[in-house]
């Protein structure tokens, strides 16, 4: 583990078990290639009672005085899945998975956008998403922002308000929150440093 990490939200669970949750993230220096750190969440997702944190902590960004009313959240493609869903559980509303493309049946909404190797696009199935649904969107990583700004923009393309965008993880120096300026954005660890997840 090294100490790049800075706590953010976790931070409410208490310092001792906020540090205990940053210690079940494995740092993989030279993965997939140097200088990279890649930071893995699956220690984490394993053990159910950080998992249960984690959600947890997901929730008090939406609840209280200074939380966001959401009518449903929404997961971008695939560890988004693994954190949005048992957040929408634990908030009482629904969850949309925002799909890679070709990944659902039509018809679907489409927003296609630029990667650093490429292009890729998110869609969403029409009719899904109600109109003026307030909406979470959920993902365990923020680096450079585009899958961000796309699935932000395909949510509002289908009429509904994105209220916050939330992240387990930020990667600091990489422009993401950047790109999305303007909007909401909450993260529950920030990493300083070359990293990615």
């Amino acid at each position: 583990m090294t100490d790049d990490i800075s706590l953010v939200a976790l931070s409410g669970l208490g310092p001792e078990r906020a540090t205990e949750i940053r210690s079940l993230i494995r740092d993989v220096p030279g993965y997939p290639h140097e200088p990279i750190v890649f930071r893995d969440i699956t220690p984490l997702l394993a053990d159910g009672a950080a998992l249960a944190d984690v959600v947890e902590a997901f929730a008090r960004l939406c609840e209280g005085d200074g939380g966001h009313q959401v009518d449903v959240v929404a997961g971008m493609e695939a560890r988004g899945f693994l954190l949005g869903a048992p957040l929408a559980t634990r908030l009482g509303v629904g969850f949309l998975p925002l799909r890679k493309a070709g990944k659902l049946p039509p018809p679907v909404e489409r927003v296609d956008y630029e990667l650093e190797y490429g292009t890729a696009a998110i869609e969403l199935r029409t009719g899904t998403l109600r109109p003026g649904a307030r909406v979470l969107l959920v993902d365990d990583v923020l680096a450079t922002g585009g899958t961000a700004v796309a699935a932000a923009e395909l949510v509002e393309r289908c009429g509904g308000e994105v209220v916050s965008l939330a992240f387990l993880m930020e990667l600091g120096g990489l422009g993401g929150r950047e790109r999305l300026a303007g909007r909401t954005v909450e993260t529950l660890l920030r990493v300083d440093g070359a990293g990615e997840s």
